[in-house]
């Protein structure tokens, strides 16, 4: 049974803070370069990127990220390496996933960051932090933290792609 504990006036509200923190961290917005792990965390950068526009004026390149061919888990070898269409040597990446959990598809995402350029600088932007992490991985910027079991799951429903906004867990 899911639970709604965010609505999408919420959810708003936390993607408008993580653009705000991201502006303030980063001095502005220049060299920028989203990067949003496929499939929520892309269209969360562009949320971002969009409200980065509206407020700095600049345009922000999203990068889709699809991490299978990266993951430690991907016995079965159908994932693919990423190609960035985007320059990212020396630039300030925001790496974008809608949940962190233990880990290990931000460490995959920085190995197919890393086989692309080499960036100045990456950070890490998440929708929701639940806890319970295997490697050491820390969000630079956190829409909210939710603390949960590990039987619970926790579901980022996004307009672009569910229809609708909003945070479930079940």
């Amino acid at each position: 049974m899911a639970k709604e504990i965010v609505d999408a006036m919420a959810m708003q509200r936390a993607l408008t803070r993580i653009t705000y923190e991201i502006i303030e961290k980063n001095k502005g917005v220049a060299n920028l370069v989203i990067v949003g792990i496929k499939t929520r965390g892309v269209f969360i950068g562009q949320r971002i990127a969009e409200r980065l526009q509206q407020l700095e004026g600049a345009i922000i390149p999203v990068i889709p990220l699809d991490i299978t061919h990266y993951r430690d888990d991907d016995t079965d070898g159908t994932g693919e390496k990423s190609s960035f269409n985007v320059d990212i040597d020396n630039k300030r990446i925001i790496l974008v996933d809608d949940v962190l959990y233990t880990g290990r598809t931000i460490r995959a995402a920085l190995d197919a960051i890393m086989d692309n350029g080499r960036p100045a600088a990456v950070n890490l932007a998440v929708l929701v932090d639940r806890g319970h992490r295997e490697l050491p991985i820390r969000a630079d910027f956190v829409g909210k933290n939710i603390p949960t079991a590990t039987s619970e799951k926790i579901r980022v429903n996004m307009k672009e792609f569910d229809g609708l906004d909003g945070i479930e867990i079940r």
